[in-house]
């Protein structure tokens, strides 16, 4: 696997090394050793799953605070997202700063997200599935959600949202007394 540092601090983009013969290819998606040399969680208790029926569809920006942060492995099964990594450690050197990158299942790219950092994905196509391990299992009381359009963080979505849910729409905006307790 090769592994790219994003402009946030610990998130990684993972692109797979495939092995092709006749029969197709084969790569790993996981290596604990790797991903412990290169600052990443490998062990991963809960894997979540989601399909999106419509393009332009927007789920998140979603993270949990400690004691129960969550690292994600973010991968495309089908179809094509764009996935963004928002920097919510106030500690952090990239505080605030936002990664964007397209994920799709004719890329098999993957995105780490560390823990502390908000995650939210919009699908470019009808029918996208994505499919994210998480290092920590969900915990109501400790989610937040920060809005996908938060001035403060003026992320570039690649279009409107067609879709999104009521709890996404009505997140709230940066907040540190809210979005940060924890970290």
């Amino acid at each position: 696997m090769r592994y790219v540092p994003t402009s946030v601090e610990g998130s990684l983009i993972v692109s797979l090394e495939l092995r092709a013969d006749e029969r197709g290819f084969f790569a790993r998606m996981l290596d604990t050793d790797e991903f412990s040399a290169n600052g990443m969680e490998s062990a991963f208790p809960q894997i979540n799953t989601s399909m999106s029926q419509v393009a332009g569809t927007l789920r998140g920006l979603h993270y949990q605070i400690a004691p129960h942060g969550e690292a994600k492995l973010v991968r495309c099964i089908r179809g094509a997202i764009y996935d963004v990594v928002v920097d919510m450690r106030a500690s952090s050197p990239t505080f605030l700063r936002w990664h964007g990158v397209e994920l799709s299942a004719e890329n098999r790219t993957m995105l780490y997200v560390p823990k502390g950092c908000a995650h939210g994905f919009m699908t470019l196509v009808d029918e996208s599935e994505v499919l994210y391990p998480a290092s920590a299992f969900y915990s109501g009381p400790h989610e937040r959600a920060l809005r996908w359009n938060d001035p403060a963080i003026c992320i570039h979505w690649p279009r409107e949202p067609s879709v999104i849910s009521e709890k996404d729409r009505n997140a709230r905006d940066f907040d540190p007394n809210f979005h940060l307790s924890g970290y």
